[in-house]
This record gives structure tokens, C-alpha cells and sequence, in this order.
């Protein structure tokens, strides 16, 4: 039975990920990190009742805890390991960009070493982002894993660092550790804190009458958004390939906020004209214009292919919600 051990377990990607695995036979340890209200922590996880699986573990551990990894690596003793724990938040990473830095830079570096110390065979997925590649872009309007990357965010730095530290431990070490360049990927779990999420609560908050607006950043600025179910899928397919390498995981298509807004009320029957506000408070001090990446090398490589569209991801978690 293959053993996986994987970072970040209680957030969107991660509990995807533990029921794929979990359905494909594997028995799967998740770190999280010690919380008052430890139900916080595994609500995504109790929602599909994994935590009832005898095949499924949660430890404590902290990025920024070398120890606590070790402890975890040491008590699952896995085949392969999937790194999704991050502060995930762009926005946030300007008012907290030390602590960013330390849990999305440093903490690759201690889990990597880890790793490496105690269990350098197994297959290491390092989770990167489309925004490391900032505002550059080849010539036809795509990002691809040969694109110039600069960042424009202590969030994006921190994950560049994360994403050289794996080539390099690659390179240097011999270990298999592949980087998945992750555009944006949306689901019903995904935070309320972040745009896609913030827009389907609150046009279904303004639908059921307990609000009357919705105050939303720059309207303009597109996205390449997935359903983080076909993601996780990526992800694993990644470590099932005989060659570590990087890959470009995205829908290759992009859409604006303003765009999203108005699918999503329209699906509501309703105007987001009418309800929409704009707060600078959610603008980002530098901002994406635009991302939209190509993924042809995962889908010649190693045969992915999205189940969702952009639609069908915005329905099922206006389903969610309603």
C-alpha cells in the first residue's frame, strides 16, 4: 500500500487530494497545524467524513517546525509527499510578508531537508503559482514553463524561491521532486477571503435578501480559473511519471473579474450593476493585469484532462452555496 504524506491537508487542494488518494488505495497522512478550535482546522475534511478512514492520519507539524516535520515524515515513512501547505493569500502576503516568506520559502527548505535526511527515494510534489511569472509573458499572451518569471508579490518571491529550491535540490540531490505551476482553481471549499468564492457568497447573500452590496477590488484584472478537482489530479499524475520535471497546470483561457460578477448574478437573476461596489482596500499595491497559461506539455506528457469548465465550476458552487 503506498503511503502519502501531505502538507496543508485541511485546505481546498488538500482534502481534494486526500479523497483521490484515499479512493485510489493509498493510505494518507495529513500535517496540520495546532488550532484552538481544532474543528477550524478539519472542516473541509469532515465535510466527506475522511477523517473516519482507517487509512487516513492528521499529525501536528508547522512549516516553520523542521522537528515537526521530521516527526511526520518519520511516523508516515511515505512514497511520496505532496508540499500544499502555504499562506495562500496574495493580497495578504503585503501586510505579512515575513511570515509569508517563512512559511512559503523557508518552509520548503525544511521540509525538503526533511526529506532528504530521512527519506530521499520518495517523490516530492512542490505546489508553485502562476504568479511567480508576474507580468511577463511569450508573445502569443500565454505563460508557459519556459516564461521569464517576475514576481510582483512577497507571496509570488516566496514561491519562486520554493519552486528554484526544488530544481536545485533535484539537480544537486538526485531526489524526485517535480513543481506544479498551478494557475487559479476554484471550488465550493475554497476560502471566502479569496475573489471567486468572496463573489458566489455574497451575489447568494444579496439574492437571499441579507445583504443589499458587495464591495469588490479591480473588476479588470483576468484569471485563469480550474476546478481544484481536476488540479489534484495533476498533481498526482505527476509523481506517477518515471521523470520529475515542471509543469504548467491551467485552463489556457482567461476571464475577468467584471466577467465573473456577471455570470454569477445572471445565474441569479440578477444585475451586478446594481450591487457592486468598489473598495481600494482590496486593490493590491502591484497588480496582475492578466495570467493565462498553456498546458500543453502536461497533456502531452502525462495525458491530463480538465472534467470542468469555467462555467460548470461557477454553477456547482453557486450550487454549493444556494
Amino acid at each position: 500500500m503506498k503511503r502519502a504524506l501531505i502538507t496543508g491537508i485541511s485546505g481546498q487542494d488538500g482534502s481534494y487530494l486526500a479523497e483521490l488518494l484515499l479512493n485510489k488505495g493509498y493510505e494518507v497522512w495529513g500535517v496540520v497545524r495546532r488550532h484552538s478550535i481544532p474543528e477550524n482546522q478539519t472542516s473541509r475534511l469532515e465535510t466527506f467524513r475522511i477523517s473516519t478512514n482507517e487509512r487516513f492520519h492528521l499529525v501536528y507539524g508547522d512549516m516553520t517546525d523542521m522537528p515537526s516535520l521530521m516527526s511526520a515524515i518519520s511516523k508516515c515513512r511515505p512514497h511520496e509527499i505532496y508540499n500544499l501547505a502555504a499562506q495562500s493569500h496574495v493580497r495578504i502576503s503585503f501586510d505579512q510578508p515575513a511570515f509569508t516568506t517563512m512559511a512559503d520559502a523557508n518552509g520548503v527548505l525544511n521540509l525538503l531537508e526533511a526529506a532528504r535526511m530521512l527519506c530521499p527515494s520518495a517523490k516530492i510534489y512542490q505546489a508553485c503559482s502562476s504568479e511567480m511569472f508576474g507580468n511577463e509573458q511569450d508573445s502569443d499572451g500565454f505563460r508557459r514553463e519556459t516564461t521569464l518569471m517576475r514576481p510582483v508579490s512577497p507571496y509570488a518571491c516566496a514561491k519562486l524561491y520554493g519552486y528554484n529550491l526544488a530544481r536545485t535540490y533535484r539537480s544537486s540531490y538526485g531526489m524526485f521532486i517535480s513543481n506544479g505551476i498551478l494557475f487559479n482553481h476554484e471550488s465550493p471549499r475554497r476560502g471566502i477571503n479569496f475573489v471567486t468564492n468572496k463573489i458566489v457568497d455574497g451575489a447568494c447573500k444579496i439574492k437571499r435578501g441579507e445583504v443589499d452590496k458587495l464591495a469588490l477590488g479591480n473588476l479588470d484584472a483576468t484569471r485563469d480559473w480550474g476546478h481544484a478537482k481536476d488540479y489534484v489530479k495533476a498533481m498526482w499524475l505527476m509523481l506517477q511519471h518515471d521523470k520529475a520535471d515542471d509543469f504548467v497546470c491551467a485552463m489556457g483561457e482567461s476571464h475577468s473579474v467584471r466577467e465573473l460578477c456577471d455570470m454569477v448574478f445572471s445565474k441569479l437573476g440578477l444585475n451586478y450593476k446594481d450591487y457592486i461596489t468598489i473598495d481600494p482596500k482590496y486593490y493590491r499595491p502591484t497588480e496582475l493585469t492578466d495570467l493565462k497559461g498553456d498546458c500543453s506539455k502536461l497533456k502531452e506528457v502525462l495525458g491530463w484532462e480538465p472534467e470542468y469548465t469555467f462555467e460548470s465550476l461557477v454553477e456547482e458552487m453557486i450550487q454549493a452555496k444556494l
